[in-house]
């Protein structure tokens, strides 16, 4: 498996595109579908579907795009599965004052393993950043795409609707800190680090 990590959108968020063999995952294509498109026309792999680990205005930017260009269906928390089509509750119209939307998803994720095509990984419930983020686990490869959960140094915001300080605290020692040190953590922005080591130096929160 290999997962490639495409800055997209407004503010630079990380959207994922999560390979084995020819098939992929989109994770939380931001914007830049163009770019998105490009690399996986340029890798000859197949998206199979669209994931998001929440529903901000830079997570969701290109899926409306995208899910039509390559007939896919969308997942999300059923948190905010109404929130692909709701400015205000997505911050687009606060903080771009310009709205962004799309179609609600085809299916809304609930935590356990999922099988999408040749890969199998698990869905956590990890809210605080908001109340339907979810992080996405694939254990054979010791890696966790945790959204805006989790940092490299740093924790999601929870000043945004929804936020809430003592559940994402909750969620990253409960769900996240519990996993071996040696997992990878790919954020939803800025660069990868390891479960062991935002334990041991993360400034909000270590063990």
């Amino acid at each position: 498996m290999n997962v490639h990590c495409i800055p997209a959108g407004p503010l630079g968020t990380n959207c994922y595109i999560v390979r084995n063999g020819t098939d992929a995952l989109i994770i939380d294509p931001g914007g830049d579908e163009d770019h998105i498109i490009q690399y996986l026309t340029d890798a000859g792999v197949t998206p199979r579907a669209i994931f998001l680990t929440h529903a901000h205005f830079d997570h969701i930017g290109a899926v409306s795009a995208l899910r039509f260009y390559y007939d896919i269906d969308v997942h999300i928390h059923v948190n905010e599965q109404h929130w692909l089509d709701d400015p205000e509750k997505n911050g687009s119209s606060l903080f771009l004052g310009r709205g962004i939307k799309t179609e609600q998803a085809e299916h809304v994720l609930v935590p356990g393993r999922l099988q999408e095509g040749s890969m199998s990984f698990d869905v956590i419930h990890t809210p605080g950043h908001s109340p339907g983020s979810v992080s996405f686990l694939f254990h054979d490869e010791q890696v966790i795409i945790s959204g805006d959960v989790l940092f490299n140094g740093g924790i999601g915001r929870t000043d945004l609707p929804g936020g809430d300080i003592q559940q994402l605290e909750r969620s990253i020692r409960t769900s996240l800190y519990g996993l071996p040190d040696s997992y990878v953590v790919y954020p939803g922005h800025g660069p990868e680090t390891t479960i062991g080591q935002e334990k041991q130096q993360n400034p909000f929160f270590t063990i």
